[in-house]
């Protein structure tokens, strides 16, 4: 698991999960973490029910997070988005990549 003062990554067979605050800043740190873990594995679920809090550069991660695992050849699915971050998608437009 990697832990940050407000975020956490932790990787499980076939999940990768973030919980706490994904947002501006932390959002680059989640980034970077988060393309390390899917550097060592392949998993098919996004897990963000931990997720507590999240802005516009959360939603940035999510989406970036998806379209690397899809570069190097996984169809990675978000499970148990948050409202609020679901919300923000619809608005966005971008509903449909997650």
């Amino acid at each position: 698991m990697i832990q940050s003062a407000t975020y956490q990554l932790a990787e499980a067979p076939g999940i990768l999960a973030i919980s706490g605050a994904l947002t501006f800043a932390t959002a680059a740190s989640a980034l970077e973490t988060g393309r390390a873990a899917l550097g060592r594995g392949k998993p098919a679920t996004l897990d963000l029910s931990g997720v507590t809090e999240a802005d516009s550069a959360g939603l940035a991660t999510v989406l970036a997070l998806l379209a690397h695992a899809r570069q190097n050849g996984t169809d990675m699915k978000v499970a148990n988005a948050p409202t609020g971050l679901e919300a923000l998608a619809r608005v966005s437009g971008v509903t449909p990549f997650l």
